[in-house]
């Protein structure tokens, strides 16, 4: 089968689910990717394990941004020319011979140009709706004293976000197959885009996220942008709860930092008498290196759509203690792999302080975390998820011809 792969994503999870779907993809079939010029491939590039890769300048040309401001909204990049060079990708798509393209989101309008030109069989993999988690950022940031975003950003967001919104949902439209990460994520996307999508898990590389023979620390990791989103508020403060004799330290690892939010966590973290480490951009190796060693993962995002972070512990046979919300209801089962509570400091820092002191139920956690990654959340049991929505998506296509 021969796949054309879009997306402009930012690094992250999204992107690292992207590469290891492209991966398993190319191993049988043949995976050409196209991207904007503007895409972020210094991280996990494509390059390296698609067939062919192909790069369509974007020109931000002074026209574009004043069009933009006007038809559409300001951004750091000029959204008419993203439009034209998206148009142009789906032509060159559209005049070769792929039986189906797999379609992701654009970091600047979430659903991309790309859908409204394609006219190829696709599926498109929609993360989460445009501004999802806005409010909860912009609460986060007041309660702590700090300014939600540049004086630039807040005025795009108050001015322009309607149109943000209705862009998303209206490029959304244009999907003829859509799958989401989690059931969590087709029930936002209803809500938001009244469309409906289907469920396509991710998986984790367990050759890479796997147990290693290494001793314990006494400390507990969580891992994620460190934006308020993440919750790393919450959990700073729920350890704060735990006796001063057993409170572990708190290892927190960061692909991007907001400075000022770091800044506020550390100081927070010293008001509290919690120790706190924050690691930026850590290699593959260190990140397995920690999951191993730490005796717990937590993990708080604010409604995260799925989420690989439990996925990447769980492999790695750390339990994880984590906030029932979102996606991860639906990979961390309670008292079977990992613990859930409810986002509350007492309830959270006592599920952790009870974890820490009973390392024969921890050890239990951690065996059945292994088990069940093995069983459904391996790149295998994604990609053949994936591989049999593209499927559809041709079937539906040519039915409908």
């Amino acid at each position: 089968m021969k796949i054309a792969v879009f997306h402009n994503l930012p690094s992250g999870g999204a992107k690292r689910a992207l590469y290891n779907n492209v991966e398993f993809l190319a191993r049988d079939h043949d995976v050409d990717v196209y991207v904007p010029s503007i895409a972020d491939e210094d991280y996990l590039s494509l390059k390296d394990i698609a067939h062919s890769f192909k790069t369509f300048q974007v020109k931000n040309t002074l026209e574009g941004f004043l069009y933009s401001a006007v038809k559409y909204f300001p951004s750091k990049i000029s959204i008419r020319d993203l439009e034209k060079t998206q148009k142009n990708m789906a032509e060159a798509v559209n005049k070769k011979d792929y039986d189906v393209v797999l379609c992701e989101q654009d970091k600047y309008t979430m659903s991309p140009f790309f859908l409204k030109y394609i006219k190829k069989p696709h599926v498109y993999y929609c993360q989460q709706p445009i501004l999802s988690q806005n409010r909860i950022s912009q609460t986060l940031y007041k309660k702590a004293g700090l300014k939600t975003t540049s004086d630039s950003e807040s005025f795009r967001l108050k001015f322009y976000g309607s149109r943000m919104i209705n862009m998303d949902q209206k490029l959304a439209s244009y999907s003829e197959y859509t799958v989401v990460n989690s059931y969590f994520s087709h029930e936002s996307i209803l809500r938001s885009y009244g469309i409906n999508s289907l469920v396509s898990y991710l998986g984790v590389d367990t050759g890479l996220f796997k147990p290693l023979d290494v001793p314990k620390e006494n400390f507990v990791l969580s891992v994620g942008r460190c934006i308020p989103e993440k919750g790393f508020e919450f959990i700073l403060k729920s350890i704060a709860k735990i006796d001063e004799k057993t409170r572990p330290e708190l290892v927190i690892v960061s692909d991007l930092v907001n400075t000022h939010w770091k800044n506020y966590l550390e100081k927070l973290a010293h008001e509290l008498k919690v120790k706190l480490r924050i690691r930026v951009l850590v290699s593959d190796d260190e990140l397995v290196q920690l999951y191993n060693k730490a005796k717990l993962v937590v993990y708080a995002p604010y409604l995260e759509p799925f989420g690989l972070v439990p996925l990447e512990s769980m492999s790695c046979g750390t339990p994880v203690v984590g906030v029932k919300e979102g996606g991860v209801r639906e990979s961390v089962k309670h008292e079977y792999n990992g613990i859930l509570t409810e986002r509350d400091e007492y309830s959270f820092s006592r599920e952790i302080s009870a974890l820490l002191l009973d390392e024969e139920k921890a050890e239990k956690l951690a065996d059945n975390s292994i088990k069940h990654v093995n069983e459904f959340w391996t790149l295998k049991h994604s990609g053949k998820r994936l591989l049999n929505h593209l499927n559809r998506a041709i079937d539906s296509y040519y039915q409908k011809s």
